[in-house]
């Protein structure tokens, strides 16, 4: 369906409104192919909504990445943005294009601008924090860049329960595609000199930052980082289980959606595994093959929700 259907079907009707949802389609197609790819699966009338909440989201994190950016660039670009943020949640107005989506979708669904913040929190940490000594210390990272993504789709995507009750599965799925982004993607976090992986955890295996580097730079990884991965595996699966639950809460119409990003995500961990957590040397990736044969028959579940 072509964006502008998309837009009619939400009544999203100004002009330099619908440039801007259209904008943030575009960082969302660009970037996130299996998040893209699921949202296919919500109805017209939803998709503009996270394609602002996406492309909000992609267009501040590709700052905090940008390799050819400097911190104090950084910094100056971080607090434009969060300067603008503020003042369009506060004033109810923005000429900014991706704020005027986010700020658009923020008044139709009602959510909290607490997520927000808290979302610009993680980001600010991205640009000077580099190691986690514990879980927990990650925990406060993934609350801000993972948790409160969840909590921000919730009310797009509408629940059968109370929304109070569906928001920690949401927090959770969010938190455990992070952690499977994490897992997935350490060589090139190491390249960004960043380690997501709790370094005590890790050295329970008697892995460390210098051991990472020496398998990424040999393009192999050794018995005890590959154990420690397996580790990091059990974990995200873990948190993969508490959200399994939260999909039945969720508005019909919105389950064959987000049950393709969690089979699609969770098929990452089973690449992983059949890699030998051997990631070091190579990013894993699922097949198209693969995405079409979960999203075909879970678009038959979407139109038969719909007419349900």
């Amino acid at each position: 369906m072509s964006a502008e259907r998309e837009l009619d079907a939400a009544g999203v009707t100004a002009p330099a409104l619908r440039e801007a949802y259209r904008r943030c389609r575009a960082l969302n197609a660009e970037h996130g192919r299996t998040y893209y790819l699921a949202t296919k699966l919500l109805s017209a009338e939803q998709r503009p909504a996270v394609h602002a909440l996406y492309g909000f989201a992609r267009w501040v994190d590709d700052i905090v990445d940008n390799v050819h950016s400097g911190l104090d660039q950084k910094v100056t670009a971080i607090d434009g943005i969060d300067a603008r943020l503020n003042a369009a949640l506060t004033t109810g107005t923005t000429d900014d294009p991706v704020l005027a989506a986010l700020l658009d979708t923020v008044h139709r669904y009602d959510i909290p601008a607490v997520h927000f913040h808290d979302f610009m929190a993680s980001m600010r940490m991205d640009l000077t924090v580099t190691d986690y000594p514990t879980y927990a210390d990650l925990e406060r990272y993934v609350h801000g860049s993972a948790a409160v993504i969840g909590l921000q789709v919730l009310p797009v995507l509408g629940t059968s329960a109370p929304r109070e009750e569906a928001e920690p599965a949401a927090a959770a799925l969010g938190i455990a595609f992070q952690l499977t982004n994490f897992i997935r993607d350490v060589g090139e976090d190491l390249d960004r000199g960043r380690v997501y992986l709790p370094a005590d955890e890790l050295a329970a295996f008697g892995v460390d930052r210098e051991r990472l580097l020496h398998a990424r730079a040999s393009g192999r990884a050794d018995d005890r980082v590959r154990a420690a991965l397996r580790d990091q595996v059990r974990r995200a699966r873990d948190v993969y289980t508490r959200a399994w639950p939260g999909i039945a809460m969720l508005a019909p119409r919105s389950r064959p959606c987000v049950m393709t990003a969690y089979r699609l995500y969770g098929r990452i961990l089973n690449l992983v595994e059949n890699a030998d957590c051997d990631v070091l040397s190579r990013r894993v990736v699922v097949s198209n093959g693969r995405r079409l044969a979960v999203a075909l028959p879970a678009l038959a579940r979407a139109v038969l929700a719909r007419t349900a």
